[in-house]
């Protein structure tokens, strides 16, 4: 699996978060609300009880199960300092709240 998270992305998720060298984040699939039908990204801090994989930026590790890779193999989160936000892409997926 290949989840790129930026710098930028790792620094606001430690800024946010109060996070420190070391800690671990998991990213999971989160369902939207009734008639949405949409997808987006959750995270939680810590390490999921199942298997999973591991991508380490900024001294993070930033963890996905295996069951969730289908979202987030090949997406790329990063943060647009202009807007104050995260972006979340994945070219495999033209629109990640909706994916086919």
């Amino acid at each position: 699996m290949k989840l790129t998270v930026t710098e930028q992305a790792a620094q606001f998720y430690i800024q946010e978060m109060g996070l420190s060298a070391g800690d671990s984040l998991t990213f999971y699939v989160r369902v939207g609300g009734v008639g949405s039908g949409g997808f987006s990204a959750g995270i939680v801090q810590g390490e999921p009880d199942i298997d999973y994989t591991v991508t380490q930026t900024a001294a993070l590790r930033f963890c996905v199960t295996n069951e969730d890779e289908w979202y987030f193999d090949g997406m790329t989160i990063d943060y647009d300092t202009d807007k104050g936000e995260l972006l979340f892409a994945n070219p495999k997926i033209d629109d990640v709240t909706t994916p086919l």
